[in-house]
Formats: C-alpha cells, structure tokens, sequence
C-alpha cells in the first residue's frame, strides 16, 4: 500500500507542473496545442481518412447521417447556442429600456459571450476560414465516392467555393458553449464543465461521422475557438481597463438607456400630436 502511494505521488508530481503551466499560461498552451496538431496532420494526413473511413462503407456512404437520432442530435447544439445568445441579447436590451433597473446578471457575462461567439465561430471560422481555404469535406473527397482529392490543412484551394470543411464551424460553436464555464459562479463551474465539454466532442464526432468534416477540422476549430474564448476573457476579466468592468459597464447602459428614454418619449409627443392634428382635420371638415 505504501509502495503504491508513493508511485500516485510520483505520477502526481510528474504533471503537476506542466498542469500549473497551462492554467498560467492559457494561450501559450492553446497555440502550442494547434501547432502540434497542425503538425501531426500535415506530416500523417492519412490519420484524417483512416477517421472519416470508421464511418464510411461503401455500400451506404456515411451511414450515420441515415440514423434519425444523431440527425436530431446534430440540432441540439445550435439550438443551445441561439438560447445563449438571445438570453445575452436580451440582458442587455432590458438594462437599456430600463436604465433605473439592475442588471439581471453583471453586464461583462453576455458581452463576454457574444463577443467571442462572433469573433470565434462567427468571423474566424465561417467567415473568414471556411469561406476562403477551399478544403472539401469528406463527402466530397473521392476516397468517399467524392469528385475532388483530398487536401491537407491549412492549404488555401479552389476545390471547394464556400463553406467548406476547414475548419468545422459546428465544432467551433459546440467549444463556444464552454465560454458560459468562465462566467458562471464558481460553485457550478466544474458541473457546468462536466457538462457542456462532453456535449461539445460529441456534436463534433457527430459532425466527422456524418462525413461533414475531418478530424483536423475539428481539433483545429476547439483549439481556434478556445483561443478567442482565453484572448477574450482576459481582456474582459483579467487585464480589464476601467470602462470594461461591471459598474462602469452599468453606468454606460444606464446613460445610454436615458437617452433612449427621453428620444422615445419625444418621439411619442410628436407622433401623439401629429395624430391629433390628423384627427382634427376630419373635425374641422365635417
């Protein structure tokens, strides 16, 4: 027992360090994690067809994209996205119409969160990597009854015109959901984390068994999206000037919000006396 004891703590120690670097030093650990499997893929590009062919057959293609279940499945993930987004929306359109009102959460949370769903998924991956490097999808590829040959990552093409396979944007989005593990209470975070991080591998499996993307495009897309989500957060959270924290991004919502009140409210005096006017006249005429 004692034996076995001192080997955990050996194994303990042996990752400790390298685990207290990554938590100090996020987007150090997040660039050296998208060289290294750029690296892989560009060296073993056979790794992504041996992936994609786990679910390929010849005689039915991808045969996941026939099961009902994994193409409802498919859904889950935007769905859960758009209820994020709409709820940081809508936060912050209530603090504007009503400035003499709390916030319903600190107003940092959906700033951080929209901002990095378009800043990652929105503008680095679907508009700016997946509309102009041109990679083809597995299902286009001709080792998977395809037209077009397969080109390796990171290598623009005129194969494919529009959203195309590099990166995955479905991946992209489903390592989004983890930014709401950053500005949840600490109490929920690890839950939270439990729950979400599986969910967002498994819409990615999803998406490379329905021959939608390789398995670089996915592992590209976590390591681009967590990128943002780090380069984001500390500009937000951890090395925030003055105008981006919670009271003074109050104070700013609340002036703005006043003004709105008071542009509304003049804007319904004019309308209201227009309209009396148009009534009059049909007084007057009769």
């Amino acid at each position: 027992m004692t034996r076995c004891k001192a080997y955990w703590r050996m194994i303990s120690d042996r990752f400790a360090k390298p685990l207290t670097w990554v938590a100090a030093n996020p987007m150090k650990a997040v660039g050296l994690y998208l060289v290294a499997v750029s690296a892989f893929f560009l060296v073993f590009p056979a790794v992504d067809l041996w992936a994609s062919g786990l679910f390929y057959s010849d005689e039915s293609g991808f045969f996941a994209r026939n099961e009902p279940f994994l193409r409802r499945f498919r859904h889950l993930g935007p769905h859960i996205v758009k209820i994020v987004a709409i709820t940081s929306v809508v936060v912050l359109l209530a603090k504007l119409f009503l400035p003499a009102r709390s916030p319903l959460m600190p107003l940092r949370a959906p700033v951080f969160l929209l901002t990095t769903l378009i800043l990652g998924p929105g503008v680095l991956v679907n508009l700016i990597l997946k509309n102009n490097w041109g990679r083809p999808r597995p299902v286009m590829v001709d080792v998977f009854g395809g037209d077009m040959p397969y080109q390796p990552v990171w290598l623009p093409t005129n194969w494919c015109d529009t959203n195309c396979s590099f990166v995955s944007g479905e991946a992209s989005a489903g390592m989004w959901l983890v930014a709401a593990v950053f500005i949840a209470p600490i109490a929920w975070r690890l839950a939270l984390l439990a729950f979400l991080l599986p969910l967002g591998l498994l819409l990615s499996l999803n998406r490379i068994a329905f021959g939608g993307h390789f398995l670089s495009d996915t592992l590209i897309s976590w390591g681009l999206t967590l990128l943002v989500i780090f380069a984001v957060h500390r500009i937000l959270y951890v090395q925030a000037p003055a105008w981006l924290r919670d009271t003074d991004l109050d104070e700013w919502f609340t002036r703005k919000g006043r003004i709105l009140q008071v542009m509304m409210n003049r804007g319904g005096t004019r309308a209201a006396a227009r309209m009396r006017r148009f009534v009059g006249m049909f007084g007057k005429h009769h």
